[in-house]
């Protein structure tokens, strides 16, 4: 089982680099017009992008989300550069699947990065199905402490499970072992999909189990279920007929908002610039999600992650100056902002 692990790591990687229909390109957050000022009576340089979540300040309300990790050369290099990334340009970061090091101590190297980044928001990462096979609390615990984090993603990926090759499907009852696994916790689990969205239903089960934090990764970029197609050996094409299969990032965030008085939201899946963060700080995320625009970064240098962010950044900030924002909180849920939604 570890060999098969790490190595169905490195195979993630491989796919997602040769083949260039993983990223679906969705585009769903352009259908988002916003309303530009001609007079934004703020000075440029006086916009703050920074941020303070679960007591940690950000320079902007970014999270390189959730990757990989493993007991693989690359993976620990991948890791390592994207922490220390982190730590240079003041954003959040969300680690791979961690069920790896807790089956191959040797992995646990690749999920050591509160070195890389003593200052940074870190979050651990455990796929929820695995408190179904037997995980507990004690488990979770080992994930968030090598890492020292300052919360752990519960990741949901039925539709990744479904298509892989040596997938776990049995999601009965799950919510339940959620909210046992949170009371035993002394910090937050963040609800993620990887790429198909969480639906109203999945929200309201989730807090009803006490979550208060939810990671909506919605359909419009990296397809899992395509890569995992491409890992099977038989001759049916369940992952590429799937491959678009979920909720669009933004629709999943809008859906969510009757929910934000009470419950906190990151948005994922699909992000690419600095444009779609801001339209999803607008539409409630506290965090905006980017993982595979940084992978290729990731394995030329940490020089080439910090020169991608900032580029984010830039952006993000100066469409702040466009839209009058002075600070991010003049963002947060104001529809005056939204010109049309397609």
């Amino acid at each position: 089982m570890n060999d098969q692990t790490n190595r169905r790591k490195r195979q993630h990687i491989e796919v997602i680099g040769r083949d260039e229909g993983v990223e679906r390109n969705g585009r769903f957050f352009d259908a988002m017009a916003l309303q530009h000022r001609a007079m934004p009576e703020i000075n440029l340089a006086d916009v703050d992008p920074s941020i303070e979540i679960m007591g940690k300040r950000l320079s902007f309300p970014l999270l390189i989300s959730s990757m990989t990790g493993g007991d693989d050369v690359l993976v620990e290099k991948v890791n390592q550069r994207l922490a220390q990334a982190a730590q240079i340009t003041g954003v959040a970061m969300g680690v791979g699947s961690q069920r790896v090091m807790l089956e191959d101590k040797k992995a646990a190297a690749s999920f050591d990065l509160r070195k890389y980044a003593p200052d940074a928001l870190l979050f651990a990462n455990i796929g929820a199905i695995q408190l179904n096979n037997g995980m507990g609390p004690d488990q979770l615990q080992k994930a968030i402490d090598v890492l020292a984090a300052d919360a752990i993603f519960l990741h949901l990926n039925p539709l990744q499970e479904a298509v892989q090759p040596e997938g776990d499907t049995n999601f009965a009852n799950l919510a339940q072992a959620i909210g046992h696994a949170q009371a035993n916790l002394n910090v937050p689990v963040v609800l993620k999909e990887v790429g198909a969205g969480l639906s109203v239903a999945d929200i309201e089960l989730g807090m009803r189990h006490g979550i208060k934090w939810f990671d909506v990764a919605g359909r419009g970029g990296t397809s899992w279920a395509r890569i995992e197609q491409q890992r099977r050996q038989d001759t049916h094409t369940l992952g590429f007929t799937l491959q678009d299969w979920g909720i669009p990032t933004p629709l999943a965030m809008k859906n969510a908002r009757p929910y934000m008085q009470d419950a906190h939201f990151i948005a994922s899946g699909g992000m690419r610039n600095g444009l779609d963060l801001i339209k999803s700080v607008i539409m409630g995320a506290k965090l905006g999600g980017v993982a595979k625009p940084l992978l290729g970064p990731a394995m030329e240098s940490t020089d080439a992650v910090v020169d991608a962010i900032e580029a984010l950044k830039k952006e993000f900030v100066t469409a702040m100056f466009l839209l009058s924002a002075s600070c991010v909180d003049d963002l947060y849920l104001n529809d005056t902002l939204v010109l049309s939604e397609g």
